[in-house]
């Protein structure tokens, strides 16, 4: 079963006296531990999409599945707590809390939410991730200390700290240096192999399409292109 399935979704915003046509009847799967780019031009409805996984907003018509479970049937409390179990967040603009340091804004989605860990447990895990980020020497800083790459860093280990099953990246790269944003995405895709976690991307960045295993292409709201690659990189 797809950990993911969207069947038929539109989604439609008024624009003053228009509607705007943002997704025109889109469906996908997408499998658990996929390394996924959702890409295209601006407008085209990739960000839509990703809030629509996201459960941040709803389809005008047509359904998002998340293990199998239709989302829009779900309650405000089921949904809060299907976003702070199942997904995690990166966005491009890191959204890191600047009060806090590099070890208390990745902790910071534990102490929102029942998460079962034992303190000690908690910490181990943290340690962990800010370790798997290359952090080590930075944990006590906060995010004006921070370069942007290292404020991604935070960010990507911040959205593992909850151990969820999905994490979704909208533009993680849009504030980068070519440089810095080809180590964040090898940084992902390195996580994604090692914690099983299934990615998600909007981007219209070549390289995260270049080392996606799957892609789904969009133009004007209408899905162009939707491939996945064997381990050789040949596309099926």
């Amino acid at each position: 079963m797809a950990i993911i399935s969207l069947h038929d979704v539109t989604k439609d915003y008024p624009l003053g006296k228009t509607v705007v046509h943002a997704l025109k009847g889109v469906s996908c799967e997408i499998q658990r531990g996929e390394f996924i780019t959702i890409a295209g031009p601006s407008g085209s409805g990739k960000s839509t999409i990703l809030n629509m996984i996201g459960c941040i907003d709803t389809p005008s018509s047509g359904n998002v599945k998340i293990n199998g479970t239709d989302t829009s049937a779900l309650s405000d409390k089921s949904l809060t707590q299907l976003r702070h179990q199942v997904l995690g967040f990166i966005f491009q603009s890191f959204n890191l809390i600047p009060v806090l340091n590099v070890y208390e804004n990745i902790e910071f989605p534990l102490l929102i939410g029942k998460n079962g860990m034992h303190p000690s447990e908690k910490k181990t895990w943290i340690n962990t991730l800010i370790r798997e980020v290359g952090l080590d020497s930075w944990k006590t800083h906060r995010p004006s200390e921070l370069s942007g790459g290292q404020r991604q860093r935070v960010a990507i280990a911040r959205a593992l700290a909850t151990r969820p099953e999905i994490v979704l990246a909208d533009e993680p790269t849009a504030n980068l240096d070519s440089e810095t944003g080809e180590t964040i995405i090898n940084l992902m895709k390195k996580m994604n192999h090692e914690f099983k976690t299934t990615f998600i991307f909007s981007t219209h960045d070549n390289m995260i399409v270049e080392i996606a295993d799957h892609v789904i292409r969009l133009k004007d709201g209408i899905i162009t292109e939707n491939s996945r690659k064997k381990k050789t990189g040949v596309a099926v």
